[in-house]
């Protein structure tokens, strides 16, 4: 059977773990190479290691920070020189946080904007860009439920929901070309994040999740990694072609 992403070459950043890393090893299963970024030099390299060991597996390590300006500019720069070309964004990085309005500092709210939303608009300005010559991309952003439904802390959830309005806003500009860009929107998924969320563990400590209570139907099992991988994979393929502009929410139901 022919593989989807066959001669492909992908970026995905955040891709150490959780589901950045489902999502590259989901995409060089289907024949990609994969171009993966992460803070942390030691994971990213046993992540790629891994997969570069399976039968066909082409993947770089490329050590970025998402809220870093110059970022976007050098990992696309390693990945042309690597492969050629970029066929594909996936925008995972980021960051989840707990803190109250009330409590949340303006250098920490800008420090959650950097991560979240501004390194995501950099690195989409730059596929853009690469992209137009050629018009032919991909470009998916993990957003999440907290862009409707904000449980978590305030700066979090305001840039999820800039992500849904800029997956929109980018969609609209590409309108009636090739390069098509969407968002995958993950409910609570089995990560190292997701469990020190559940736990009050995360930055913010425990104070919002007694909203998580009011607004998520716990009857329902939660999402696995490879879940949001298979919804990136339907937007980076031929499957998605028609597909633009859409936050497509993966959550089992616990958000309706």
């Amino acid at each position: 059977m022919k593989q989807l992403l066959t001669g492909k070459t992908a970026i995905v950043t955040g891709a150490s773990k959780g589901i950045g890393l489902a999502i590259a090893e989901l995409y060089a299963e289907e024949g990609a190479n994969v171009v993966m970024t992460a803070r942390g030099k030691d994971a990213l390299e046993d992540a790629v290691a891994t997969i570069n060991a399976r039968d066909g597996g082409r993947a770089l390590a490329v050590v970025a920070d998402s809220a870093d300006p110059e970022a976007p500019a050098r990992v696309f720069k390693e990945a042309i020189d690597a492969f050629g070309q970029v066929d594909i964004l996936v925008n995972n990085a980021g960051v989840g946080e707990m803190y109250a309005i009330e409590k949340t500092s303006t250098e920490h709210f800008d420090e959650i904007m950097q991560i979240n939303l501004a390194g995501p608009f950099r690195f989409c300005r730059e596929a853009v860009n690469h992209m137009m010559p050629r018009n032919e991309g991909r470009i998916i952003n993990v957003s999440s439920v907290n862009g409707t439904t904000p449980i978590c802390g305030v700066a979090y959830t305001t840039t999820k929901g800039g992500i849904n309005t800029m997956t929109l806003n980018i969609a609209m500009r590409l309108s009636g070309t090739k390069i098509r860009c969407n968002a995958i929107a993950p409910g609570v998924t089995d990560t190292d994040a997701a469990r020190a969320w559940a736990a009050g563990e995360q930055e913010g400590g425990g104070e919002m999740l007694e909203f998580s209570d009011k607004y998520t139907n716990t009857t329902v099992p939660g999402t696995e990694p490879i879940d949001q991988a298979y919804a990136a994979l339907y937007l980076a393929s031929d499957m998605g072609r028609a597909v633009t502009g859409q936050v497509i929410q993966v959550d089992n139901g616990q958000f309706l």
